[in-house]
């Protein structure tokens, strides 16, 4: 491969005209073997270094579509990862990316883990067990679920949570056991939902 021309785009990202083919994009982490200053005019690559440029581009060009979707609203890894491989970029470029993107706290579990439960305490109410078990359900690690739902119980009652629902069931005119079986299916412990239906909290 021939570099026939560069353009500078960031201090950390070029663009490449080469003998590959098409123009493109690579960022200078994401190289492995050849340093950025040997990417020059009419600098010629072979066999490692060679791959190893068209690596970094594939890496780019995964982190620019991640960055895609990180634009239109907050995303977990392993939900992000399921849907750049849907686009047919390779795991191992998609993995490269995202491990920028948490350098850089552009993509953080925890932080999308915070979104998804303030956001979904507007239609549901569930306690932590559920909640956590939601987590966990879409790939978030328990470290991470467990550190969003303390800081989500510091500003949410689990106690009031349960009233809601309760009162839902009510609303609904459900029986005393079919509301218990909601509410524990809801993840409420048996002992706060009995409190919470004798009046007690």
């Amino acid at each position: 491969m021939v570099i026939y021309g560069t353009e500078q785009v960031s201090p950390e990202v070029i663009k490449i005209n080469s003998s590959a083919g098409l123009a493109f994009f690579i960022r200078f982490s994401y190289l492995k073997i050849v340093s950025p200053e040997e990417i020059c005019i009419n600098a010629e690559f072979q066999d490692e270094k060679e791959e190893d440029i068209l690596n970094a581009g594939m890496c780019y060009a995964a982190e620019m579509k991640a960055v895609e979707y990180l634009a239109r609203a907050e995303q977990c890894r392993y939900k992000l990862m399921q849907k750049l491989m849907n686009k047919k970029y390779e795991k191992k470029y998609i993995e490269e990316a995202l491990d920028y993107l948490e350098a850089k706290n552009y993509l953080n579990d925890v932080r999308f883990a915070s979104f998804w439960l303030n956001s979904r305490k507007i239609n549901h109410f569930e306690g932590r067990s559920k909640l956590l078990a939601e987590l966990l359900s879409r790939g978030i690690s328990k470290e991470d679920s467990s550190a969003a739902l303390e800081d989500f119980y510091q500003d949410n009652s689990e106690e009031e949570l349960c009233r809601k629902d309760y009162e839902k069931c009510l609303r609904a005119k459900k029986d005393q056991e079919r509301i218990i079986k909601t509410l524990l299916s809801h993840g409420f412990s048996y002992s706060l939902v009995k409190k919470i239906m004798k009046g007690e909290l």
